[in-house]
């Protein structure tokens, strides 16, 4: 018969287990429908993205490229950094001390490469907005490409190396059976810091003001033009609006991005030696996390191609002969 004591622990046969936190199975019922539910919407839509933009022709542009990277980043996100942390619950760490380092550097990277992308997706309106003359031949395919590239190279060696301590010896920090604990130390927090928040927020601000000048500027124009200028040049004008509204949409983006990472780089900033319990910042790390869930949303809302390709995808035309030539947009 199995005694009080040996029901708090993780793990009853072994010594050293740590204990379960109590808690009302109501709230823990509720709190798992949530975060399964965010965990199906952020695979399911970002899933969407990948398919209709790799899918579709009228799709392959440099943009679009960016935000597929951006899209396998969150479903990646979805698919294996979700599912762990549920896992991590009642402060009992259930996949060990290699789930552990995977979990741990998985986090890093894909944090890393998120950020990575949007600071691409900026420097891309940058200069189909401020300079669009020269767009077509300074953002090609290619660049676009080997951009990305780099930005998931630089990310797995960044967070290799400020986890490279821990990786060796992944339950080193543990006080007991049971836990995951990461502390990183404070130099490589600093330097972590840094590379992957302060200064991608820092050049993300300035481009992103630089592109609102210059979108308030043109909206002046466009108002200002008389009727007949506007005839003479609607391709321009439409190729304007259709730029505004791209920078705008992933302006949006970017903004919501910040604003999910930003109370879990407050928090691991205010932390003691930069030491990071997943039980203790659940909240910012799962903030963190719906923000994989929230980019396809806002497709939905910004992009009728979106839609449009959900609605290829569920009704199975996808699957025609053809289809990947469909008028999507």
């Amino acid at each position: 018969m199995e005694t009080l004591e040996e029901a708090q622990l993780c793990f009853p046969a072994v010594n050293n287990s740590c204990k379960k936190s109590t808690g009302s199975h109501l709230e823990a019922a509720i709190t798992h429908t949530l975060l399964s539910l965010i965990f199906l919407l952020t695979v399911v839509l970002n899933l969407v993205v990948i398919i209709a933009i790799s899918h579709f022709r009228q799709l392959h542009t440099t943009t679009n490229i960016l935000l597929l990277s951006l899209a396998i980043a969150d479903f990646l996100v979805g698919s294996v950094q979700m599912p762990q942390q549920m896992f991590y619950y009642g402060d009992c760490w259930l996949l060990g001390d290699f789930g552990c380092a995977l979990y741990c550097s998985f986090g890093y990277i894909i944090v890393s490469v998120s950020v990575g992308n949007m600071v691409l997706i900026s420097i891309d309106r940058y200069v189909a907005i401020c300079d669009p003359m020269l767009y077509p031949t300074k953002v090609t395919m290619k660049r676009v490409q080997f951009s990305i590239y780099l930005c998931w190279i630089f990310s797995v060696l960044h967070g290799t190396w400020i986890l490279r301590d821990f990786l060796q010896q992944p339950g080193r920090y543990n006080s007991c059976y049971g836990e995951c604990v990461l502390i990183v130390h404070y130099a490589d927090g600093v330097v972590d810091l840094v590379v992957t928040f302060l200064a991608p927020i820092i050049v993300i601000t300035v481009l992103y003001m630089s592109v609102f000048v210059v979108v308030v500027s043109q909206a002046r124009a466009m108002r200002s033009n008389v009727t007949s200028v506007a005839q003479r040049h609607s391709g321009t004008i439409t190729a304007q609006k259709s730029e505004l509204k791209a920078a705008r949409t992933l302006g949006i983006l970017v903004v919501v991005f910040l604003l999910c990472s930003s109370p879990y780089y407050i928090f691991t900033l205010a932390a003691e030696n930069h030491s990071v319990e997943p039980s203790a910042a659940d909240a910012q790390l799962w903030l963190l996390y719906f923000n994989s869930c929230l980019n396809p949303v806002i497709y939905a809302f910004c992009y009728p191609w979106f839609r449009k390709s959900i609605k290829h995808i569920v009704t199975l035309k996808i699957l025609q002969p053809d289809s990947k030539d469909t008028n999507i947009l």
